[in-house]
């Protein structure tokens, strides 16, 4: 059987890589599964995405070898998913996976039924191993078919675990949250930063939930946790001391070798605990990290319509077009040398170059001897300008520049945030046209949105929407709000979180079911609940719900977010620090919301609230909109209220700080 190419009008740049493969791939869709059916053969099922190093690996040894392929297509119909694009997929079968190996990861290779359940599946095979799996599978399905079936009776069961868990009777509160911050405590690598061993990830909405304990009670353990492990990812090789951004985690506990593709939403993230951290603690070198980050997603994951993009690889190619991991962001003393000439030897050292490298005999650049000495002096900065434009003429990793709702929408809370506490009028500028893009482009003309858009040709947004990309979408808009004045966006904003609740939410057991209820149907409809690399859709859906009621004064929505705390409650305790954005959420409610209301032209009130962190407040300025928080209120003042009920009002800065001093 020869292939068919079947993946070049995809928006996928993923998909679109394996155009040109021998293998017969099919996109998911109708057309793969009636084939699976009518030819009565397993679906072999391949999922991974474009910044994925070992993805390309497979590829290379598998995908593109001509006797794996011919196997592939006798025996299989073969379907190639971007689990960007299509995580309701990838979640349904990576629990299959888990749940066979106890281990999960990308490339996943996953085997189904015609009808689309697993029955077997693994993550990276290597050319032997594969060839000898697929013989396997093959023998399998014609000999033995009971023990598919019993297979798939089994994986069925786990897949759709989450979609049977019943809420606890009562909301988590403060013993949730204490629980939590003692097992991050615990786990607290207190060398390095960061929680448990190598590899590492940067933890990010953690180091957030210790941030807001320290709020609420300063320790010098929680402030420990949180500079400790700031600085040690800030120094290391995982964050790009040339460019700016970090890569999405580190191979090794000091976060010097990191896995180099670089991804939106790690930058979303990172972002805004760094801004945290920066207003709690005002060190410069937090706020240095925070600008250098946004400057390289501006840079270099911005679409010139203002969507960004989703990622870029970890593998870059060398003059003969062969990808290396980390060529692009590596360097040897020789090249810095050509490249600075006399001044080279200050950033040799600075950057900790040595003779053998730390990387495959080239150096990452760090500062890891000298940790949290992150301000550059000028000869260093003018050193660093030099070596980034010529870094800028090597031949870049490859861009992955899908735009994905739900990344855009954490970037757009980071970035209106950011814009606010820092008065940069060009964020801000970048994030209304962000917001706007979003409107224009995945919206559709029947207001409901989609979860992908993709330039090259015509623009086109693909893929419903799923509950991830609202929740986000909801948090981004309600912090535009905030950081513009504006109230439109409290409109689209609540005009989103409608939607999300009229068609994704489990009238049974609360929560939000991962895909609507209108949407194309998988073998399972499950409920995305822990937080993982990003907030989970439940999480962020829960923080931004409850902000989103207190501006709008809209009981529904804050009524919903306990709904979903209180399902998140049940499985709370069996690994509290993976719910630490709903634990956010939690936060929220024990301690309640904080609502500032400022009337009038009062610039110096709005700036005086904004130079500071106050996790669990939320601002309303600028033109009123429908909100009980604006009625009956004086131009010229400054108005703090719980659930509405509100001090005396001011009219000075001093007065303004000392009442939010004393919620």
């Amino acid at each position: 059987m020869t292939a068919t190419n079947r993946l070049a009008q995809e928006t996928s740049p993923y998909l679109r890589q394996h155009a040109a493969n021998p293998v017969d791939w099919y996109p998911w869709g109708p057309e793969a599964f009636a084939a699976a059916t009518e030819r009565n053969v397993p679906i072999l099922l391949s999922v991974g995405y474009s910044a994925c190093h070992w993805c390309h690996v497979m590829a290379h040894e598998c995908f593109e070898d001509d006797d794996v392929a011919a196997e592939m297509n006798r025996r299989f119909v073969n379907i190639k998913v971007d689990r960007e694009e299509r995580p309701d997929v990838d979640s349904i079968y990576m629990d299959a996976v888990q749940a066979m190996s106890g281990r999960g990861g990308w490339p996943m290779t996953v085997f189904l039924t015609p009808d689309g359940h697993p029955f077997y599946g693994g993550t990276y095979f290597p050319k032997p191993n594969f060839l000898n799996l697929m013989a396997a599978i093959d023998d399998v399905w014609v000999n033995r078919p009971e023990d598919v079936r019993q297979n798939v009776d089994a994986l069925t069961t786990a897949i759709r675990r989450t979609a049977e868990i019943e809420p606890a009777s009562d909301l988590p509160g403060i013993a949730a949250l204490n629980q939590a911050l003692q097992q991050l405590a615990g786990s607290f690598d207190a060398a390095w930063g960061g929680f448990g061993t190598a590899p590492k990830f940067p933890s990010t909405m953690s180091l957030d939930l210790v941030l807001r304990a320290y709020m609420r009670l300063p320790q010098d353990d929680a402030r420990t946790i949180v500079t400790t492990s700031l600085d040690a990812m800030a120094s290391g090789g995982v964050y790009d001391h040339i460019g700016g951004g970090f890569a999405r985690y580190s191979v090794d506990e000091q976060w010097l070798v990191p896995h180099f593709e670089k991804m939106l939403y790690d930058q979303a993230l990172m972002i805004r605990v760094y801004l945290h951290a920066y207003l709690v603690f005002g060190e410069p070198r937090w706020k240095q990290v925070v600008e250098e980050t946004i400057e390289y997603v501006l840079r270099e994951l911005r679409h010139p319509l203002g969507g960004f993009y989703s990622a870029e690889d970890a593998d870059s190619p060398d003059e003969h077009g062969h990808g290396h991991e980390g060529l692009f962001h590596t360097w040897t003393a020789e090249e810095v040398t050509e490249v600075l000439g006399a001044d080279a030897a200050a950033a040799i050292e600075w950057y900790e170059f040595t003779e053998a490298g730390n990387f495959e005999g080239r150096t990452i650049p760090s500062r890891l001897n000298h940790r949290g000495e992150l301000l550059r002096p000028p000869e260093i900065e003018a050193a660093r300008q030099r070596l980034f434009q010529a870094r800028s003429e090597r031949r870049r990793p490859g861009l992955d520049d899908k735009v994905l709702t739900e990344w855009n929408g954490l970037m757009l809370a980071s970035l209106a945030d950011a814009s606010a506490a820092l008065d940069r009028s060009d964020w801000l500028d970048a994030a209304i046209t962000n917001g706007r893009f979003l409107v224009a482009n995945l919206r559709g003309d029947d207001d409901r949105w989609h979860r992908s858009w993709q330039a090259d040709g015509v623009p086109q947004a693909r893929h419903a929407a799923l509950a991830a990309d609202h929740a986000a979408l909801i948090d981004g808009f309600t912090r535009l709000a905030e950081a513009t004045g504006d109230g439109t966006w409290i409109r689209h904003a609540s005009d989103v979180a409608d939607t999300m609740l009229d068609h994704f939410w489990d009238v049974d057991n609360g929560g939000l079911f991962s895909i609507a209820d209108d949407a194309e149907q998988l073998v399972a409809r499950q409920k995305d609940l822990m937080d993982n690399a990003t907030p989970s859709a439940n999480s962020i859906a829960a923080v931004g719900l409850l902000r989103l009621g207190a501006l709008a004064g809209e009981a529904r929505f804050s009524n919903h977010a306990e709904q979903i705390l209180r399902l998140l409650g049940r499985v709370m305790p069996q690994a509290p620090s993976a719910f630490s954005n709903a634990l956010v959420a939690v936060d929220l409610v024990t301690g309640g919301i904080t609502e500032i209301v400022i009337v009038g032209d009062r610039p110096d009130l709005v700036r005086a609230v904004r130079t500071h962190w106050l996790p669990n407040s939320v601002l309303a300025w600028g033109k009123p909109y429908d909100s009980p928080l604006w009625e009956g209120r004086a131009a010229g003042f400054a108005y703090v209220c719980q659930h509405y009920v509100c001090q005396i009002p001011v009219d000075s800065v001093e007065a303004l700080l000392a009442q939010l001093g004393s919620n």
